[in-house]
């Protein structure tokens, strides 16, 4: 046999045919997932997986097995296309827990496609042809008869115990790595993702008597003020929480071309207590997660949404404590309940009423539900009712117009964009929390004429982050240094505002405090007057403190926190962190010890042991 006839049969055997593609494939993903570009780490990674599986077909099937090699190079390639469409959506490695969000992907699928560019898709060429010739090429037959060929045992055995021992040596020495993202790209994604699967990394749970909130708050390195400032300041009066889709604080004074883009909010903040320097801390199940949070002053668990996760507990809660005080509760939102298992969050939390799509119709619907323009139409009529019947009330209002991907209806322009922002991912974010702010203007007069405004203390807050730095392009990621005059970072990506506002006790004031979703219950607290001496928190009032340590999941590799004067993420561990300056001023950071690092891991350790161990809520029989 000839050399190049040796070659034409070896180029031909599905071992090394589907290896070649699979390589390509995996080159793909780490250039969108790790921004690495040709390197020997794809195959010293990945390659002894495939070929782990290679083996066993070429060891184990005595027909059919080209077929097995198709399947094996589907099932590979749909792997690697999650983790690129997850990665440019959530910014972490896609794992099989994420298959908990399955029922979600119909949901928001104008969000996924939107993420998608269009080179990704040739990840399934080869699928494509392959799959073409299988049915319409009758030259696929001798190839078929080729591949039943078996390869020589011992060349089988011996390339399986060398891919086994390469697989072990990725993963055993990079177990320890905090940062899901490097861990992944050091252990190969194929290898992470088997890992995850195979790995025990379920902690050893702190006992309930030893999370206390002294225990809690030695751990945030703060101590409880004996004579709080503003305490009671808003006793009896009606609390409205609004949650704002996707509102991150760079569009707060925003201007573009001398066009303000937010007024109403840009009012708000100037006009009353503004916290620029607030932080989200949603995961898995964003506008959910921050619902969970803010209600609780808990941290997200370490896998899933809250509401799946958490929603089977007694949860001790904000609208529990109002109702202790005598106020009725509700929560609205225009999208179906069931979504994210609001339902039954809503119960562990202690809501009085809901209120979804069942409630404001469908119509004016823009994307999961009726618009905010009906969100607020429809519940300043509920608020109406309650605020006439004489009893003080809390109403959480989740505003959603403006979610991803932010092509709303030509309906809804309420600006004209610069001509450079048109057809941009920044610019559809733009126009749409235009609409959004101009919604809120709406609800705001409305409040105002019914005298609600008068009698309330209203928090307002960006529910999560709506410009991923790893969705953007360059074009986008342009507009954004624009913007900002400098590049947009990550500590800029979770920034989020919030503003208190109540007649009578607010004041123009910007308090530089760092702040986040999880203190705004105890902030609530000691504005109403309200003891938490029996509920345990993580969070802090934001008025009486200014140290803080802000522990960041899921959007951000585990172990990432904010304090100080940055943002810190980490690499394997601490020592090979990042720190990234609040302000943005470029440089690195320099304000986050080793010490705040630890006691962030610990108190989401104690938030997770905690909330685990409260009992399992108990069925309420109907009447």
């Amino acid at each position: 046999m000839s050399l190049a006839t040796s070659l034409r049969s070896l180029k031909t055997k599905p071992f090394v045919f589907f290896s070649i593609i699979l390589l390509l494939k995996s080159y793909l993903a780490y250039l969108v997932i790790f921004d690495s570009g040709i390197s020997l780490t794809p195959l010293l990674t990945e390659i002894p997986f495939i070929w782990l599986v290679f083996c066993l077909i070429e060891w184990f099937a005595t027909k059919r097995k080209l077929t097995y090699y198709l399947l094996v190079n589907l099932l590979v390639t749909g792997i690697f296309f999650a983790a690129i469409m997850y990665y440019k959506y959530y910014g972490v490695i896609v794992t099989y827990h994420a298959l908990d969000q399955v029922n979600q992907v119909t949901a928001v699928k104008n969000s996924v496609f939107s993420l998608m560019d269009p080179y990704y898709l040739f990840i399934f060429t080869d699928i494509i042809i392959l799959g073409y010739m299988l049915f319409r090429n009758k030259k696929i037959a001798s190839w078929k008869n080729f591949a039943a060929k078996r390869e020589k045992r011992g060349v089988v055995m011996a390339l399986f115990v060398l891919s086994l021992v390469l697989c072990f040596v990725n993963i055993m020495p990079n177990r320890a790595s905090m940062n899901e993202i490097k861990k992944a790209e050091d252990m190969g994604i194929l290898n992470y993702e088997a890992y995850t699967i195979f790995a025990n990394d379920d902690q050893e749970l702190t006992p309930m008597e030893e999370i206390t909130q002294d225990a809690i708050d030695r751990e945030k390195g703060i101590q409880q003020p004996l004579a709080p400032n503003y305490w009671g300041a808003a006793k009896g009066k009606n609390l409205i929480i609004i949650q704002m889709e996707s509102f991150q604080d760079f569009l707060i004074g925003l201007k573009l071309d001398g066009q303000e883009v937010t007024p109403n909010m840009n009012r708000l903040m100037k006009e009353n207590f503004y916290f620029p320097n607030f932080y989200q801390q949603v995961g898995q199940g964003n506008t959910s997660d921050a619902e969970f949070i803010v209600n609780t002053s808990f941290y997200i668990p370490p896998r899933g949404a809250a509401s799946g996760v958490y929603a089977g507990k007694e949860l001790p809660s904000l609208p529990k404590l109002m109702k202790e005080l005598g106020y009725s509760t509700a929560t609205y939102h225009t999208n179906v309940v069931e979504f994210w298992n609001r339902g039954e969050m809503y119960k562990a939390l202690g809501f009085d009423r809901y209120f979804d799509q069942s409630y404001f119709g469908t119509d004016d619907t823009v994307f999961f539900g009726p618009s905010d323009e009906v969100l607020y139409n429809k519940t300043i009529d509920e608020l109406k009712k309650m605020h006439e019947s004489g009893r003080p009330f809390y109403s959480q209002v989740i505003s959603m117009t403006a979610h991803h991907p932010f092509t709303i209806p030509e309906s809804k322009y309420k600006m004209k964009l610069p001509e450079r922002y048109e057809n941009t991912f920044v610019g559809d974010y733009i126009r749409s929390q235009n609409y959004a702010d101009y919604a809120l203007g709406l609800f705001i007069d409305e409040l105002k004429k019914s005298g609600i405004w008068q009698d309330s203390m209203i928090v307002i807050y960006g529910d999560h982050l709506g410009l991923p730095i790893y969705s953007l392009d360059n074009d986008d990621k342009a507009l954004m240094a624009e913007i900002y005059g400098r590049e947009y970072g990550y500590t800029d990506m979770i920034n989020i505002p919030m503003a208190i506002i109540s007649e009578g006790m607010t004041y123009p004031a910007v308090f530089e405090q760092i702040g986040g979703q999880v203190d705004l219950l105890p902030t609530i607290a000691n504005l109403m007057g309200m003891s938490l001496d029996n509920h345990i928190h993580f969070g802090q009032d934001l008025i009486n403190q200014t140290y803080n340590v802000l522990p960041q999941r899921y959007y951000l590799p585990s172990g990432s926190f904010v304090s100080g004067t940055s943002l810190f993420m980490p690499g394997s561990g601490y020592e090979d962190g990042t720190q990234y300056p609040l302000s943005g001023d470029g440089g690195m950071g320099s304000g986050s010890s080793e010490d705040e690092y630890n006691r962030a891991l610990r108190l989401l350790h104690l938030s997770d042991s905690y909330v685990s161990q409260l009992p399992d809520r108990e069925p309420k029989t109907e009447e």
